[in-house]
């Protein structure tokens, strides 16, 4: 008799066996083709309504599809070139409104965020992250392919070296802040960077127990009060022009659909305006084509511009006059700000835990390339061209607003924080300033596990251990 060996049981189906061993994969993938799905079918539904509600369309519905098409890759950052124009050159359209890249970058950071997240029954399990990760991009990729190849067939066809950048680029950022936010937004992946920099600069930054140190937050005030002193300087400027702004936007187009669609891409490109309004206040302004300068010290005449609305808030051409130079107080304001909370970190130790002049002017110094790297990226995505020639520059240069910020917080922040620093020195003498930390409380751990930069040295860490 011969002893047969025990029948082994048939392996489970490959579909099983993938789902099993890498479910984050698949709810990646999935949850990015839904991303991608959602932000693309909500910008063809308003394109499409526009189309159908105006009196006149240009094209049918195919062309209305593969404008939605380059719209949506134009809300990533995707440079366009327009074909149909009257001279027969193509040209370059790559102003991205800021405002349009909210909703793909929401709906693939939920993505990422729930594609990490596989709890089951009511109990919590996190997916690995690097898979859900991978699944959200590719499924993200895998619909972007496609819409770049259907609109490479319209009038705004898309620059491929753009889209090849761009387009991964969100995708990547997007999924990465989703699924740092469904493990609890730790601070490794912040101590790994900050670990680039030199032990001095990263505790001014970031202190003990993952908290904003003195320059990092002073940069986010400063970068706020910057922020808001645009917002102002917009809104003053709209309603000064409110005449000429409100007569671009009748004389632009007629009927209701067109002018809701001009009143849409106006509201898209508010943020932009916001930045060009920042840096206009900085003093090197912002440019409406080659060669015409908007600053508030003179203002070049502008080339043969469409009458948009926004444009028409431009200050008009000439020298410019008392009203113009006001603008300067907003990185005045910035600086005094980046200063004040530089020494409320310099002094918040006590007399035995001040910071010394040289950390405390470092500190306002920093606070101040943080402030100009914020600035940058903002002016360097706000502007671009919009046509060849004269065309081929709008908005503000973004090395002259990184040197105009790091120039106004170095004149006006390091001062006051120095002289802040002195003042509650010599008032609170043995006993701390009553007020002097009302920042502190604005200092909130990041969620999640700590971390430690380390035991600051010298007098600053008497104050840190306190």
């Amino acid at each position: 008799m011969i002893r047969m060996t025990a029948r082994r049981s048939s392996p489970p189906p490959l579909s099983t066996r993938v789902r099993d061993r890498s479910p984050g994969l698949a709810a990646g993938l999935l949850g990015g083709v839904a991303a991608a799905g959602l932000g693309l079918g909500a910008i063809v539904v308003l394109v499409m309504v526009l189309w159908i509600s105006s009196p006149y369309p240009d094209s049918g519905p195919g062309g209305a599809l593969h404008v939605a098409a380059a719209v949506w890759l134009l809300a990533h950052g995707v440079e366009l070139i327009r074909t149909d124009t009257l001279s027969g050159v193509p040209a370059p359209m790559g102003v991205t409104p800021l405002l349009l890249p909210v909703l793909p970058v929401w709906l693939v950071r939920r993505a990422a965020r729930d594609a990490t997240d596989g709890g089951e029954d009511g109990v919590a399990v996190l997916l690995s992250a690097r898979t859900a990760w991978t699944g959200v991009v590719l499924g993200y990729l895998a619909v972007a392919a496609p819409v770049t190849l259907f609109a490479a067939g319209g009038a705004l066809r898309p620059s491929w070296a753009w889209a090849g950048v761009c387009v991964p680029l969100v995708a990547m950022g997007a999924a990465g802040a989703g699924v740092w936010t469904a493990y609890g937004r730790p601070v490794g992946p912040l101590e790994r960077v900050l670990g680039l920099l030199p032990a001095g600069a990263r505790q001014l930054i970031v202190g003990p127990g993952a908290r904003l140190g003195g320059a990092g937050l002073a940069a986010l005030a400063g970068t706020v009060v910057f922020a808001g002193g645009g917002v102002l300087l917009l809104v003053v400027s709209l309603l000064w022009h409110g005449g000429a702004v409100l007569g671009s936007w009748l004389e632009l187009t007629e009927g209701g659909p067109g002018r809701f669609a001009v009143l849409l891409l106006c509201l898209a490109l508010v943020p932009n305006a916001v930045v060009w309004a920042v840096a206009y206040a900085l003093g090197p302004g912002f440019v409406l084509g080659a060669g015409h300068l908007v600053g508030p010290l003179s203002s070049g005449p502008a080339p043969m511009l469409p009458p948009f609305p926004l444009l028409a808030a431009v200050p008009e051409p000439g020298p410019g006059v008392a009203l113009h130079w006001a603008v300067v107080g907003v990185p005045v304001l910035a600086g005094v700000t980046v200063g004040w909370f530089v020494a409320g970190a310099a002094t918040a130790g006590g007399p035995e835990g001040t910071w010394s002049k040289g950390r405390t002017a470092a500190g306002a110094g920093l606070a101040g390339v943080l402030c100009a790297v914020a600035l940058t990226g903002l002016t360097a995505v706000a502007g671009g061209p919009l046509g060849v020639a004269a065309l081929v520059r709008f908005g503000p240069v973004w090395w002259q607003v990184a040197a105009a910020v790091l120039g106004w917080v170095s004149v006006v922040g390091v001062p006051v924080a120095l002289g802040v620093r002195g003042w509650r020195g010599r008032a609170a003498g043995s006993a701390k300033v009553p007020g002097a930390e009302w920042w502190r409380g604005a200092l909130l751990p990041l969620r999640g596990r700590r971390f430690s930069l380390g035991r600051r040295a010298g007098r600053g860490g008497a104050g840190a251990a306190r």
